[in-house]
């Protein structure tokens, strides 16, 4: 009955709109309060001892690398670089936006941050080349959900933590399905631009002579990519001391190579870095406490026996699963449902055989697009308040991208190679 009680109150919570983790520590609080053999005293022991796992120490470091990079010049000069590559296509600019949100989002690890950037960057300039506004918002904001994926998104070290898998593995299986859905975006910006006659931004591919300066002034960058990863599965540090020195590197190449860093930029990133980073603990202690009520309670041994007294297939499995994770993205907040989900569903997962990495990609995907859909997608909110454009629009607009995201997303459910392939080279 405790157990009931609380979740109802977190959907309640939920559904006034209260913030995640004042509706999650209302419901812990209710359960600890009505449960006859808890104690309150254990429900901040769980709360703040959720926040205190060492592996979460890389949370803040990738976020104030995400910060860092608005003052550096490396997204300048990353747009650069994609627009030689891409912008000889129908519909140029925008095939950009989309390959650049792939390039910044193995440094910036958040998708709302990719967002707000280029839709202030990209989206005026769009316009200004005839694309319409929507259009262009739609694209920005469905490239920026490439973000968690590609490492080192902040879902893929969350989910690691959570799931007690090696959160090197995590970063490597999100590079091939992140480079699926970049693909797969662009592939839908040509059929787009292709019916509307969006014109190329340039009117010629790229030659030796533009590529090599252009991709010159943005190895600092994209070393960094390399040096994050590589480190990590070289087992030369752990994802917090990568993180830690992607931040220490970029500031030095911000500093003293491209010289557009100053002592003022890096206390803002560093105050920009505060806010995020305590939303984002608040969120996963707050959920932590929750996802140890429903273990404590043997809740996931109840979803494991009433999933498989329908249907014992993988397939199956997944495909209802893919079914619940989209539909409960458009409410919830990604990382909190992370949390909450993965200990209720690990063990049916490891029944029925599936891959705990390929796992982690299915639910990490079906939650980005969620941030994309109404009623509730953060995306789509920040997108749409930066330019202007209306729900509904918006909406109509990212149908072509709904159709890629959903096609990257039955690739990743059923070919897991897609997603295994690099971690187990």
């Amino acid at each position: 009955m405790a157990v009931a009680i609380s979740c109802l109150l977190l959907v309640l919570g939920f559904a006034i709109n209260l913030p995640v983790f004042i509706s999650v520590i209302g419901a812990v609080l209710a359960y600890f309060f009505i449960a006859d053999d808890a104690s309150p005293i254990i429900a901040a022991q769980r709360i703040v001892g959720a926040g205190e796992n060492v592996t979460l120490l890389a949370i803040p470091f990738f976020i104030f690398l995400g910060n860092l990079l608005n003052y550096t010049g490396i997204t300048r000069r990353m747009l650069r670089l994609a627009e030689i590559l891409t912008g000889h296509f129908k519909g140029g600019l925008a095939q950009a936006n989309v390959l650049l949100s792939t390039l910044m989002g193995g440094l910036s690890a958040s998708n709302l941050a990719d967002c707000a950037m280029l839709c202030k960057m990209l989206v005026p300039e769009m316009t200004k080349l005839g694309y319409g506004k929507a259009f262009a918002t739609a694209v920005t904001a469905a490239g920026a959900l490439i973000t968690p994926i590609i490492p080192p998104g902040i879902a893929l070290i969350i989910y690691g933590y959570v799931a007690d898998v090696s959160i090197g593995k995590m970063f490597m299986a999100g590079v091939v399905p992140g480079i699926l859905c970049c693909l797969l975006l662009m592939i839908a910006i040509r059929v787009v631009a292709g019916r509307r006659d969006y014109k190329p931004a340039r009117s010629h591919g790229p030659t030796w002579a533009e590529f090599w300066p252009a991709f010159i002034e943005a190895s600092g960058a994209l070393i960094l990519v390399v040096v994050i990863i590589g480190g990590i599965r070289a087992g030369v540090f752990t994802p917090t001391e990568a993180g830690a020195i992607a931040v220490l590197y970029v500031i030095i190449i911000g500093s003293f190579v491209y010289k557009e860093m100053t002592f003022e930029h890096i206390k803002l990133a560093l105050l920009e870095t505060a806010r995020s980073t305590a939303g984002v603990m608040l969120i996963i202690m707050a959920c932590s406490a929750f996802a140890w009520i429903l273990t404590w309670e043997q809740v996931a041994q109840d979803v494991a026996r009433f999933i498989t007294s329908f249907s014992t297939s993988p397939v199956v499995f997944l495909l209802v699963l893919n079914v619940f994770l989209l539909i409960l993205g458009m409410f919830i907040e990604g990382n909190a449902a992370i949390i909450v989900l993965v200990p209720l569903l690990m063990p049916t997962v490891k029944m029925l055989g599936i891959d705990p990495i390929q796992f982690g990609l299915i639910m990490i995907l079906n939650l980005a697009i969620g941030c994309l859909t109404p009623p509730m997608g953060t995306v789509m909110f920040i997108a749409n308040a930066i330019t202007g454009t209306k729900v509904g629009e918006f909406v109509h607009e990212s149908l072509p991208f709904y159709a890629a995201l959903l096609t990257a997303l039955m690739l990743v459910t059923f070919v897991p190679a897609v997603t295994t392939w690099l971690p187990n080279l």
